[in-house]
Formats: structure tokens, C-alpha cells, sequence
């Protein structure tokens, strides 16, 4: 009355043996290399197709369900889209300045005034960082200097307070020759 094949307890004696398949047979020699990277090339083949696929059936999902809406339903759905959408550019901007000195601060350079920088370029369309970008723009820039080796302006001005080992005048020398020189 019960079948051996629905009964997992079944005697395996009774089973229907056949070829034993050899290790070989049914793995592929893990040294024929040409092999194994036309079957990945293959696999790599097919799964893309079928991601693509899959896209397409997705975005034919989403077109005929914007079909089939009201006209209230699509108004809330664009001012759905449009809301999103300027949210994530303002908090775009703010999480791309983030990742921008973040970024600056690990590879140790002077990071630009940001409100120069325009942050949009750092972004994708879907409103997202692009960490390429920002990385690209970080390796632009020179290395921060730790110790300046010249001061960035003339130090030779002789104005304000000199070096006390200097020659030190006397006031009295001083009037004098003021004195010679002066025509009153």
C-alpha cells in the first residue's frame, strides 16, 4: 500500500542502484582553469540577464500601477516623489559635506571652505552619496602640512617689536642727531 519512494524509511537496498558517479564525473577538475572561467563567464552571463529582466518587470509593475491610479492618487504619489526628493538633496548636501571631511580628516588634508564647494556634485540622482567622488576630490588635494617650513608672509618688515640683543640707541644720542639734521 505505501510506496518505498514516499517513505523515507524505506530499505535503501530496495532502491534501483545504478552507475555509481565517480567524484570526477560530477565535479569538474578544479585544475582546468580555462574551464572554470568560461563557467563563471557564463554564470556571470545569465545572472545579469536575469537582473535585467527583472528590472524590466519591475518598472512594467510600477508603470501599470501608475496607470490604473486616480487622479488624487497621482497627485499625492508626485508630491510623494517631489517631497522625497528635495529632502534627500538638502540632507544630501549635509551628509556629502560629512563624508567630505570625514574622508579628509583619514587621508590627512587641508579640506577646502565648504561653502565654496558646490556638495551637489557629490551626489547621485537617487539623492545618495557618491563615496567615488568624494574619494577622487580628497585624493586632489595636497597633503596637509605639519610644520610650516617658510612663514606664509616677509618677516623682514622691521616693524613691531624688534630683538632686545640688537644695538640699543641712547635717547640722548638720539635727540642729538635728530637735532644736527632737523633745520629748526
Amino acid at each position: 500500500m505505501t510506496d518505498p519512494q514516499d517513505n523515507p524509511t524505506a530499505d535503501p537496498s530496495t532502491e534501483p542502484t545504478g552507475a555509481d558517479p565517480t567524484p570526477s564525473a560530477v565535479e569538474p577538475n578544479p585544475t582546468d582553469s580555462a574551464a572554470l572561467t568560461a563557467d563563471r563567464d557564463k554564470w556571470k552571463t545569465l545572472a545579469r540577464k536575469h537582473e535585467k529582466d527583472a528590472k524590466a518587470r519591475a518598472k512594467e509593475l510600477e508603470d501599470l500601477r501608475t496607470e490604473n491610479l486616480s487622479d488624487a492618487e497621482k497627485a499625492i504619489e508626485t508630491a510623494r516623489t517631489e517631497g522625497r526628493t528635495a529632502a534627500l538633496a538638502e540632507v544630501g548636501s549635509r551628509l556629502a559635506g560629512a563624508e567630505l571631511r570625514a574622508q579628509a580628516a583619514t587621508a590627512g588634508v587641508d579640506l577646502p571652505d565648504l561653502t565654496y564647494v558646490n556638495l551637489a556634485t557629490f551626489l547621485t540622482e537617487a539623492g545618495e552619496v557618491d563615496s567615488a567622488a568624494v574619494a577622487k576630490f580628497v585624493k586632489s588635494l595636497n597633503k596637509a602640512a605639519t610644520e610650516p617650513t617658510e612663514p606664509a608672509f616677509a618677516q623682514d618688515l622691521g616693524l613691531g617689536r624688534q630683538n632686545a640683543a640688537g644695538p640699543v640707541m641712547d635717547p640722548q644720542k638720539l635727540a642729538a642727531m635728530v637735532a644736527e639734521v632737523s633745520p629748526f
